[in-house]
């Protein structure tokens, strides 16, 4: 996907089991941020970002998705466990996680694995033409992304 691209819609049940689209929130923009596991460090760290940073998006009129290959399950349990106000999407069979491309080899702990990249999503409000790409973030840090991707939303969606 190129930036000012139509984003394809998609389905995915949130952590209690109900299904979402993603043109369930054409009016708005959203973030859609992808990590790799939920409740392990670094997925936490940005997470909680996000949630501190939640009332900003909000009150902005901003959509914030998590997503990542975890079960619906486990996506409820995460969300309770620290307090998530925005929903948790569960992509187990990791069919939009592959049609972004997300599945990366990396090294973890000094071995080669294959998993998750974490990256973020800026997509736009439905102009009339389809929700578009605005921005990606890629080999994204947790610490201090959740006030990134504000700043840049606040200043238009590009760099």
């Amino acid at each position: 996907m190129q930036i000012n691209d139509i984003v394809e819609d998609f389905t995915l049940e949130n952590q209690d089991g109900k299904t979402v689209h993603l043109s369930d929130y054409k009016k708005s923009p959203v973030v859609l941020f992808f990590y790799p596991r939920a409740d392990t460090p670094g997925c936490t760290i940005e997470s909680c970002g996000f949630r501190d940073a939640f009332e900003k998006f909000q009150k902005a009129g901003i959509v914030v998705l998590g997503i990542s290959r975890d079960t619906v399950k486990d996506q409820k349990k995460f969300k309770d466990k620290y307090g998530l106000p925005y929903d948790l999407l569960a992509d187990p069979d990791m069919v939009l996680i592959q049609r972004y491309g997300l599945l990366k080899d990396k090294m973890m702990y000094g071995k080669p694995v294959t998993g998750v990249a974490r990256t973020t999503y800026l997509i736009g409000a439905d102009t009339g033409k389809g929700q578009r790409l605005l921005h990606v973030f890629e080999q994204v840090t947790p610490q201090g992304h959740a006030e990134e991707v504000f700043a840049l939303l606040k200043a238009g969606g590009k760099k």
